[in-house]
């Protein structure tokens, strides 16, 4: 039976802005598009970078991510299809299939893989940066293999809620952070169904849309249609107590991401992620060196 929820968002965000991902490649040439950019960091902070990733061309993935350094924040890999081998240099090893999550905090270094274990098929998902603040970023290297039966989920009217991080409508999800108190859904969304989420006026929030379209609530005569591979920025209006949207008449697959700001400098080379260029410098020299992990 499903769960049946009251109503709970009496002010809801109206949608800053629509947001068209960048096609581009990454690792050794893995065709992607990268959603949340460099220059929207700022704005959606504690967040650096969104990847979303989706082919059933093996050329397009198979060379996978060899093995490549990072420092001072976290990842957390999201398969909607496929299987991706994880290695680091702390001695993990982990495969994330379909519907699994790979949670990794980088702290103050790892060198890790991600390759494809297959030759043909699709494979389709995300990759989301996290940052760390900076009395964290130094920590020991983390990892967590999530298996799909094990992300907790929920059912509301029409909605299949999987929650990786925070927590949504009572269900607590896989991963709990302090700092910047991450929520990450995915929603899987019939026609026509209607989904609310509570979230302080002061969090950066973004929603992606990979299958169908969302109407928001929110703004004068209601908000936008957002099709399907754009991003939604929600306004931090002040006095907002969340966001509430209705899937489109084909339904909707949608991720959505909150977190609280961490209010720090960002300085970034690559797949390092500090505070200032001294501690980018010393990072480098960290990983020529050989001392990074």
């Amino acid at each position: 039976m499903e769960q049946r929820i009251a109503t709970r968002v009496q002010a809801p965000r109206a949608v800053e802005r629509l947001v068209t991902g960048q096609a581009t490649s990454d690792g050794a040439g893995v065709k992607l598009t990268r959603v949340l950019t460099q220059n929207l960091q700022r704005r959606l902070d504690p967040f650096l970078m969104l990847d979303a990733f989706g082919s059933d061309k093996a050329d397009d993935y198979i060379a996978g991510f060899p093995s490549h350094p990072h420092r001072g924040f976290e990842t957390i890999s999201y398969m909607l299809e496929g299987r991706m081998r994880h290695r680091d240099s702390a001695g993990n090893e982990g495969l994330i299939e379909g519907g699994g999550v790979q949670w990794m905090t980088a702290g103050r270094g790892v060198i890790h893989s991600e390759l494809p274990e297959q030759e043909s098929g699709r494979m389709e998902g995300f990759q989301l940066w996290l940052n760390l603040p900076a009395q964290t970023k130094m920590q020991a290297p983390w990892y967590r293999d999530i298996p799909s039966e094990q992300v907790p989920e929920g059912e509301l009217d029409g909605v299949k809620m999987r929650v990786i991080a925070g927590s949504s409508h009572g269900v607590a999800g896989a991963v709990q952070r302090e700092h910047t108190e991450p929520l990450y859904l995915d929603l899987h969304m019939a026609p026509g169904a209607r989904f609310e989420q509570a979230l302080p006026d002061t969090h950066n929030v973004f929603v992606y849309v990979y299958r169908g379209e969302l109407q928001f609530d929110g703004g004068v005569g209601g908000g936008p249609v957002v099709p399907q591979q754009r991003m939604a920025i929600l306004a931090n209006t002040p006095g907002s107590d969340g966001l509430s949207f209705t899937a489109g008449a084909g339904g909707a697959r949608l991720i959505l991401v909150a977190g609280k700001p961490l209010h720090e400098p960002i300085a970034q080379h690559g797949p390092f992620v500090m505070n200032t260029q001294a501690e980018l410098i010393q990072a480098v020299r960290d990983f020529q060196d050989g001392v990074l992990a």
